[in-house]
Protein backbone atom coordinates (compact mmCIF):
# COMPACT_ATOMS: atom_id res chain seq x y z
CA UNK A 1 0.00 0.00 0.00
CA UNK A 2 1.33 3.40 -0.64
CA UNK A 3 1.31 5.89 2.37
CA UNK A 4 0.18 9.80 1.43
CA UNK A 5 3.16 11.54 0.75
CA UNK A 6 4.26 8.84 -1.90
CA UNK A 7 1.33 8.66 -3.29
CA UNK A 8 0.60 12.39 -3.83
CA UNK A 9 4.44 12.42 -5.52
CA UNK A 10 3.10 9.13 -7.67
CA UNK A 11 0.52 11.07 -9.02
CA UNK A 12 2.02 14.45 -9.49
CA UNK A 13 4.45 11.96 -11.55
CA UNK A 14 1.91 10.53 -13.60
CA UNK A 15 0.12 13.74 -14.67
CA UNK A 16 3.54 14.87 -15.32
CA UNK A 17 4.75 11.81 -17.49
CA UNK A 18 1.29 12.52 -19.72
CA UNK A 19 1.82 15.80 -19.87
CA UNK A 20 5.14 14.99 -21.70
CA UNK A 21 3.56 12.46 -23.95
CA UNK A 22 1.13 15.10 -25.13
CA UNK A 23 3.66 18.22 -25.62
CA UNK A 24 6.36 15.55 -27.24
CA UNK A 25 3.48 14.45 -29.61
CA UNK A 26 2.42 17.54 -30.55
CA UNK A 27 6.19 18.33 -31.07
CA UNK A 28 6.29 15.14 -33.45
CA UNK A 29 2.94 16.87 -35.46
CA UNK A 30 4.30 20.40 -35.59
CA UNK A 31 8.31 19.70 -36.59
CA UNK A 32 9.41 17.83 -39.65
CA UNK A 33 11.19 18.94 -42.77
CA UNK A 34 8.18 20.51 -43.81
CA UNK A 35 7.37 23.92 -41.92
CA UNK A 36 3.98 23.77 -39.86
CA UNK A 37 2.50 26.47 -37.67
CA UNK A 38 1.23 25.79 -34.44
CA UNK A 39 -1.96 27.01 -35.16
CA UNK A 40 -2.31 24.71 -38.25
CA UNK A 41 -1.23 21.76 -36.44
CA UNK A 42 -3.87 22.67 -33.44
CA UNK A 43 -6.83 23.62 -36.21
CA UNK A 44 -6.01 19.87 -38.19
CA UNK A 45 -6.21 17.78 -35.08
CA UNK A 46 -9.51 19.41 -34.16
CA UNK A 47 -10.84 19.08 -37.60
CA UNK A 48 -10.71 22.38 -38.35
CA UNK A 49 -8.06 22.22 -41.30
CA UNK A 50 -7.78 24.87 -43.65
CA UNK A 51 -4.39 23.51 -45.30
CA UNK A 52 -5.24 20.31 -47.48
CA UNK A 53 -1.45 20.20 -48.03
CA UNK A 54 -0.91 20.39 -43.84
CA UNK A 55 -3.59 17.85 -43.19
CA UNK A 56 -2.51 15.18 -45.59
CA UNK A 57 1.38 15.59 -44.16
CA UNK A 58 -0.22 15.66 -40.46
CA UNK A 59 -2.86 12.78 -40.84
CA UNK A 60 -0.81 10.75 -42.95
CA UNK A 61 2.64 10.95 -42.33
CA UNK A 62 3.04 12.42 -39.09
CA UNK A 63 -0.05 11.45 -36.66
CA UNK A 64 1.20 7.48 -37.68
CA UNK A 65 4.25 7.74 -36.27
CA UNK A 66 3.02 9.41 -33.16
CA UNK A 67 0.64 6.56 -32.24
CA UNK A 68 3.70 4.03 -33.61
CA UNK A 69 6.52 5.52 -31.20
CA UNK A 70 3.77 5.73 -28.72
CA UNK A 71 3.18 2.04 -28.96
CA UNK A 72 5.99 0.56 -29.62
CA UNK A 73 7.73 2.42 -26.79
CA UNK A 74 5.34 1.50 -24.44
CA UNK A 75 5.11 -2.16 -25.51
CA UNK A 76 8.64 -2.86 -25.42
CA UNK A 77 9.64 -0.88 -22.26
CA UNK A 78 6.84 -3.04 -20.39
CA UNK A 79 7.63 -5.98 -21.86
CA UNK A 80 11.47 -5.58 -20.99
CA UNK A 81 10.28 -5.02 -17.33
CA UNK A 82 8.22 -8.29 -17.75
CA UNK A 83 11.73 -10.28 -18.64
CA UNK A 84 13.46 -8.47 -15.91
CA UNK A 85 11.12 -9.70 -13.41
CA UNK A 86 10.60 -13.43 -14.50
CA UNK A 87 14.73 -13.47 -15.08
CA UNK A 88 15.57 -11.52 -11.77
CA UNK A 89 18.31 -10.21 -14.14
CA UNK A 90 18.65 -6.15 -14.70
CA UNK A 91 19.97 -7.05 -18.55
CA UNK A 92 17.20 -9.08 -19.65
CA UNK A 93 15.33 -7.14 -22.84
CA UNK A 94 13.25 -8.21 -25.36
CA UNK A 95 16.14 -9.58 -27.58
CA UNK A 96 17.19 -12.12 -25.11
CA UNK A 97 14.34 -14.97 -25.77
CA UNK A 98 15.15 -14.34 -29.26
CA UNK A 99 12.03 -12.78 -29.87
CA UNK A 100 13.56 -9.91 -31.95
CA UNK A 101 15.55 -12.68 -34.29
CA UNK A 102 12.51 -14.76 -35.15
CA UNK A 103 11.03 -11.53 -36.29
CA UNK A 104 14.44 -10.67 -38.55
CA UNK A 105 14.45 -14.10 -39.95
CA UNK A 106 10.96 -13.40 -41.37
CA UNK A 107 11.83 -10.70 -43.07
CA UNK A 108 15.12 -12.04 -44.24
CA UNK A 109 13.29 -15.34 -45.68
CA UNK A 110 10.55 -13.20 -47.65
CA UNK A 111 13.31 -10.55 -48.79
CA UNK A 112 16.35 -12.45 -48.81
CA UNK A 113 15.45 -16.46 -49.48
CA UNK A 114 14.72 -15.61 -53.29
CA UNK A 115 17.94 -14.46 -54.19
CA UNK A 116 19.94 -16.64 -52.35
CA UNK A 117 18.07 -19.56 -54.25
CA UNK A 118 18.49 -17.88 -57.21
CA UNK A 119 15.29 -16.10 -57.85
CA UNK A 120 14.22 -12.89 -58.89
CA UNK A 121 12.93 -11.41 -56.02
CA UNK A 122 12.29 -8.58 -56.40
CA UNK A 123 10.28 -8.53 -59.61
CA UNK A 124 7.22 -10.04 -57.06
CA UNK A 125 5.30 -7.47 -55.89
CA UNK A 126 3.88 -9.91 -53.39
CA UNK A 127 6.95 -10.75 -52.07
CA UNK A 128 8.06 -7.50 -51.61
CA UNK A 129 4.87 -5.93 -50.46
CA UNK A 130 4.93 -4.07 -47.19
CA UNK A 131 2.26 -6.05 -45.96
CA UNK A 132 4.27 -9.46 -46.37
CA UNK A 133 7.01 -8.47 -44.96
CA UNK A 134 4.80 -7.47 -41.33
CA UNK A 135 3.48 -11.02 -41.58
CA UNK A 136 6.51 -12.52 -42.44
CA UNK A 137 8.25 -10.52 -39.25
CA UNK A 138 5.02 -11.69 -36.80
CA UNK A 139 5.70 -14.90 -37.65
CA UNK A 140 9.48 -15.74 -37.11
CA UNK A 141 8.56 -13.90 -33.95
CA UNK A 142 5.64 -15.93 -32.64
CA UNK A 143 7.51 -19.11 -34.15
CA UNK A 144 10.52 -18.47 -31.49
CA UNK A 145 7.80 -17.59 -28.82
CA UNK A 146 5.67 -20.49 -29.34
CA UNK A 147 9.04 -22.36 -29.29
CA UNK A 148 10.09 -20.51 -25.57
CA UNK A 149 6.61 -20.98 -24.18
CA UNK A 150 7.03 -24.96 -25.05
CA UNK A 151 10.34 -25.07 -23.30
CA UNK A 152 8.87 -22.54 -20.36
CA UNK A 153 5.92 -24.98 -19.60
CA UNK A 154 7.93 -28.19 -20.07
CA UNK A 155 10.79 -27.00 -17.97
CA UNK A 156 9.83 -24.28 -15.83
CA UNK A 157 13.18 -23.50 -14.95
CA UNK A 158 13.62 -19.40 -16.03
CA UNK A 159 17.73 -19.36 -16.13
CA UNK A 160 17.03 -22.65 -18.50
CA UNK A 161 14.86 -20.63 -20.56
CA UNK A 162 17.16 -17.44 -21.10
CA UNK A 163 19.74 -19.63 -21.76
CA UNK A 164 17.78 -21.54 -24.89
CA UNK A 165 16.09 -18.40 -25.58
CA UNK A 166 19.74 -16.87 -25.90
CA UNK A 167 21.15 -19.79 -28.44
CA UNK A 168 18.10 -19.38 -30.52
CA UNK A 169 18.96 -16.36 -31.01
CA UNK A 170 22.46 -17.30 -31.98
CA UNK A 171 21.00 -19.70 -34.63
CA UNK A 172 18.49 -17.34 -36.17
CA UNK A 173 21.00 -15.10 -36.53
CA UNK A 174 23.62 -17.75 -37.95
CA UNK A 175 20.45 -18.20 -40.80
CA UNK A 176 20.08 -15.08 -41.36
CA UNK A 177 23.83 -14.18 -41.49
CA UNK A 178 24.03 -17.26 -44.35
CA UNK A 179 20.58 -15.39 -46.70
CA UNK A 180 22.40 -12.19 -45.75
CA UNK A 181 25.70 -13.72 -47.70
CA UNK A 182 24.17 -15.18 -50.63
CA UNK A 183 21.46 -12.31 -51.02
CA UNK A 184 21.59 -9.77 -54.24
CA UNK A 185 22.51 -5.97 -53.50
CA UNK A 186 19.22 -4.97 -53.67
CA UNK A 187 17.78 -7.21 -51.53
CA UNK A 188 20.19 -6.92 -48.91
CA UNK A 189 19.70 -3.10 -49.27
CA UNK A 190 15.86 -3.78 -48.57
CA UNK A 191 16.66 -5.84 -45.21
CA UNK A 192 19.27 -3.59 -44.09
CA UNK A 193 16.70 -0.69 -44.25
CA UNK A 194 14.11 -2.66 -42.01
CA UNK A 195 16.84 -3.98 -39.71
CA UNK A 196 17.27 0.07 -38.88
CA UNK A 197 13.98 0.26 -37.68
CA UNK A 198 11.61 3.56 -38.46
CA UNK A 199 8.31 4.58 -36.89
CA UNK A 200 7.15 5.92 -40.09
CA UNK A 201 6.03 2.76 -42.47
CA UNK A 202 2.76 2.45 -40.86
CA UNK A 203 -0.54 4.05 -42.14
CA UNK A 204 -3.18 5.78 -39.84
CA UNK A 205 -5.28 2.98 -39.08
CA UNK A 206 -2.43 0.35 -39.13
CA UNK A 207 -1.01 2.51 -36.30
CA UNK A 208 -3.93 2.64 -34.13
CA UNK A 209 -4.28 -0.47 -34.37
CA UNK A 210 -1.12 -1.30 -32.91
CA UNK A 211 -1.61 1.28 -29.88
CA UNK A 212 -4.81 -0.15 -29.33
CA UNK A 213 -3.62 -3.95 -29.07
CA UNK A 214 -0.55 -2.78 -26.99
CA UNK A 215 -2.61 -0.99 -24.87
CA UNK A 216 -4.93 -3.71 -23.88
CA UNK A 217 -1.62 -6.41 -23.59
CA UNK A 218 -0.03 -3.66 -20.98
CA UNK A 219 -3.54 -3.69 -19.06
CA UNK A 220 -3.76 -7.35 -18.92
CA UNK A 221 -0.26 -6.94 -16.81
CA UNK A 222 -1.96 -4.89 -14.46
CA UNK A 223 -4.14 -8.01 -12.86
CA UNK A 224 -0.87 -10.14 -12.36
CA UNK A 225 0.93 -6.91 -10.59
CA UNK A 226 0.67 -8.90 -7.10
CA UNK A 227 2.24 -12.26 -8.43
CA UNK A 228 4.98 -10.09 -10.22
CA UNK A 229 5.95 -8.95 -6.90
CA UNK A 230 6.37 -12.12 -5.70
CA UNK A 231 8.25 -13.71 -8.25
CA UNK A 232 10.91 -11.08 -7.45
CA UNK A 233 11.69 -12.63 -4.25
CA UNK A 234 11.89 -15.94 -6.06
CA UNK A 235 9.70 -18.77 -6.84
CA UNK A 236 9.40 -20.42 -3.68
CA UNK A 237 8.53 -17.03 -2.31
CA UNK A 238 5.75 -16.77 -4.72
CA UNK A 239 4.81 -20.40 -4.41
CA UNK A 240 4.57 -20.01 -0.59
CA UNK A 241 1.78 -17.10 -1.54
CA UNK A 242 -0.11 -19.71 -3.61
CA UNK A 243 1.40 -18.64 -6.94
CA UNK A 244 2.41 -21.22 -9.48
CA UNK A 245 5.77 -19.79 -10.70
CA UNK A 246 5.14 -22.31 -14.02
CA UNK A 247 2.15 -21.31 -14.73
CA UNK A 248 2.91 -17.11 -14.29
CA UNK A 249 5.82 -17.47 -16.29
CA UNK A 250 4.29 -18.39 -18.79
CA UNK A 251 1.21 -16.06 -19.03
CA UNK A 252 4.20 -13.43 -18.46
CA UNK A 253 6.23 -14.77 -21.22
CA UNK A 254 3.18 -14.76 -23.74
CA UNK A 255 2.21 -10.88 -22.92
CA UNK A 256 6.19 -10.07 -23.03
CA UNK A 257 6.83 -12.06 -26.16
CA UNK A 258 3.41 -10.70 -27.86
CA UNK A 259 4.32 -7.11 -27.22
CA UNK A 260 7.60 -7.45 -28.78
CA UNK A 261 6.56 -9.72 -31.88
CA UNK A 262 3.83 -6.59 -32.41
CA UNK A 263 6.33 -3.75 -32.07
CA UNK A 264 9.28 -5.40 -34.43
CA UNK A 265 7.20 -6.48 -36.56
CA UNK A 266 5.87 -3.34 -37.75
CA UNK A 267 8.34 -0.59 -36.65
CA UNK A 268 12.02 -3.09 -37.04
CA UNK A 269 13.80 -4.57 -34.45
CA UNK A 270 14.05 -1.31 -31.96
CA UNK A 271 17.57 -1.52 -29.64
CA UNK A 272 17.42 -0.68 -25.94
CA UNK A 273 13.97 1.28 -25.37
CA UNK A 274 12.97 -2.28 -23.32
CA UNK A 275 16.07 -2.58 -22.33
CA UNK A 276 16.66 0.72 -20.48
CA UNK A 277 13.35 2.24 -19.56
CA UNK A 278 12.08 0.08 -16.69
CA UNK A 279 15.97 0.96 -15.17
CA UNK A 280 15.10 4.78 -15.31
CA UNK A 281 11.17 4.15 -14.00
CA UNK A 282 12.96 2.38 -11.23
CA UNK A 283 15.35 4.96 -10.16
CA UNK A 284 12.69 7.80 -10.80
CA UNK A 285 10.11 6.30 -8.90
CA UNK A 286 12.32 4.32 -6.07
CA UNK A 287 9.93 1.16 -5.71
CA UNK A 288 9.55 -2.15 -6.97
CA UNK A 289 6.25 -2.11 -6.56
CA UNK A 290 4.46 -3.14 -10.13
CA UNK A 291 1.48 -1.56 -9.74
CA UNK A 292 3.18 1.52 -9.79
CA UNK A 293 6.26 0.45 -12.52
CA UNK A 294 3.62 -0.73 -14.98
CA UNK A 295 1.83 2.29 -15.66
CA UNK A 296 4.91 4.59 -14.98
CA UNK A 297 6.84 2.43 -17.41
CA UNK A 298 4.10 2.50 -20.01
CA UNK A 299 4.76 6.38 -19.99
CA UNK A 300 8.48 6.74 -19.47
CA UNK A 301 8.60 4.42 -22.56
CA UNK A 302 5.91 6.54 -25.07
CA UNK A 303 8.25 9.84 -24.43
CA UNK A 304 11.43 8.38 -24.69
CA UNK A 305 10.13 6.75 -28.23
CA UNK A 306 8.60 10.10 -28.85
CA UNK A 307 11.55 12.18 -27.96
CA UNK A 308 13.73 9.72 -30.16
CA UNK A 309 11.68 9.90 -32.93
CA UNK A 310 11.35 13.86 -33.39
CA UNK A 311 15.61 13.94 -33.18
CA UNK A 312 15.85 11.31 -35.83
CA UNK A 313 13.46 13.16 -37.65
CA UNK A 314 16.02 15.79 -38.04
CA UNK A 315 13.29 18.64 -38.09
CA UNK A 316 14.14 20.99 -40.73
CA UNK A 317 16.55 18.54 -42.55
CA UNK A 318 14.80 16.45 -45.77
CA UNK A 319 16.46 13.15 -44.39
CA UNK A 320 16.05 11.16 -41.42
CA UNK A 321 17.86 9.00 -38.56
CA UNK A 322 17.92 5.33 -38.82
CA UNK A 323 15.56 5.38 -35.32
CA UNK A 324 17.90 2.14 -33.69
CA UNK A 325 20.84 4.47 -34.06
CA UNK A 326 18.84 7.40 -31.76
CA UNK A 327 17.71 4.81 -29.33
CA UNK A 328 21.42 3.28 -28.85
CA UNK A 329 22.41 6.39 -28.39
CA UNK A 330 19.97 7.06 -25.45
CA UNK A 331 19.44 4.02 -23.97
CA UNK A 332 23.10 2.57 -24.03
CA UNK A 333 24.51 5.20 -21.20
CA UNK A 334 21.88 4.34 -19.46
CA UNK A 335 22.42 0.80 -19.68
CA UNK A 336 26.16 1.04 -18.67
CA UNK A 337 24.92 3.37 -15.68
CA UNK A 338 22.99 0.79 -14.09
CA UNK A 339 26.22 -1.65 -14.30
CA UNK A 340 28.09 0.87 -12.81
CA UNK A 341 26.10 2.01 -10.19
CA UNK A 342 25.00 -2.09 -9.71
CA UNK A 343 28.92 -2.83 -9.29
CA UNK A 344 29.49 0.36 -6.36
CA UNK A 345 26.69 -1.14 -4.57
CA UNK A 346 28.03 -4.65 -4.33
CA UNK A 347 31.76 -3.43 -3.91
CA UNK A 348 29.81 -1.24 -0.78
Amino acid sequence: MINSPKKTIFTLSIVLLVLLVLILSMANLWLGSVSISWGEVLETVLGKATSPQSSIIIWEYRMPQVFTAIAVGMGLSVAGLLLQTVFRNPLAGPSVLGISSGASLGVAIVVLAGSAFGMDVLQSSFMLNEIAVVIAAFAGALIVMAIILYVSGRIGNVVTVLIIGIMLGYAVSAIVGVLQFFSGAEELHTYVLWGLGSFAKNSLIRSELIFITSLLLIISTLFIAIPLNAMLLGENYARSLGFDPKKYNTIILLIAGLLIALGTAFTGPIAFLGLAVPHLTRAWFNTSNHKTLIPATLLIGANLALLCNLIARLPGYDTSLPINAVTSMIGAPIVIWVIVKRSKIKAQ
